[in-house]
């Protein structure tokens, strides 16, 4: 991975975190999870989502793009959340930001 794409990720990772943060909710950056995905075999994170200090951290993916595909946003219209589901596999969720946040938000004060 060049430079360009590493200070990007990072840039990305941090503005997620910071968005987290505004909403009153405990995020971290995973130091070297790029590295550690080298070591781990893809079992790397880059962000951390604390909503209760009873709770172990949601591990995040991030990916920074120009453009989301268009079909991806077509297919959840207005709707809360997409699920999209692979023969032979578990289904995938897409949530928008304001979904994720209200639930985890609710999560946090139950």
């Amino acid at each position: 991975m060049g430079k360009f794409q590493r200070d990007k990720g990072a840039r990305v990772e941090r503005a997620i975190v910071n968005l987290f943060k505004d909403e009153g909710l405990h995020a971290e950056r995973v130091p070297l999870s790029e590295a550690a995905k080298g070591l781990r075999m893809g079992e790397g994170h880059d962000i951390d989502v604390y909503i209760s200090k009873n709770l172990p951290p949601l591990c995040g993916e991030i990916k920074g793009r120009k453009e989301i595909p268009k079909y991806i946003k077509e297919w959840l219209g207005d709707n809360d959340f997409l699920l999209i589901k692979e023969d032979r596999a578990s289904p995938l969720a897409v949530l928008p930001w304001r979904v994720l946040i209200d639930l985890l938000l609710r999560c946090r004060n139950v």
